[in-house]
């Protein structure tokens, strides 16, 4: 993967995409739907309303808005942006294990978003910047 411009976008996508299929595998589960027809979220212990919607919203728009910066920074932000949004959507992610009780679907797609997360953040640390010579945003 040489050019980060392109890779890192591509990963946000893959990550993103395997988020929203999870959620929506999610609904077709009776014990979920169920909960969230109630007004409930994560196995019921979470009540779904404007505030943990607009949460929800916030912490989605994050992998959304990273498609985008890594792609319009420059080396330096874009670096940086990429290293700190992967971290703290990988916390949030094993976080969210412990909420409720997970089931097999939702910790196979945890997998693949967590390895993602991980490989953006790693990628993003080990990238050169492409033009040493001029000052970097």
């Amino acid at each position: 993967m040489k050019d980060m411009k392109v890779a890192l976008p591509l990963l946000w996508v893959f990550m993103l995409l395997n988020y929203l299929y999870c959620d929506v595998l999610s609904l077709t589960d009776p014990a979920n739907l169920k909960d969230v027809l109630a007004g409930h979220a994560a196995g019921g212990s979470v009540q779904i309303t404007p505030e943990f919607l607009l949460a929800s919203a916030v912490l989605m728009e994050i992998p959304m808005v990273m498609i985008l910066l890594s792609r319009v920074l420059g080396h330096r932000a874009a670096r940086s942006a990429n290293v700190v949004a992967a971290a703290f959507m990988t916390l949030v992610q094993v976080g969210s294990l412990g909420v409720g009780t997970p089931t097999s679907y939702y910790l196979f797609f945890s997998v693949i978003e967590v390895g993602t997360l991980v490989l953006i953040a790693v990628l993003a640390l080990r990238w050169v910047d492409p033009e040493p010579g001029l000052a970097a945003a």
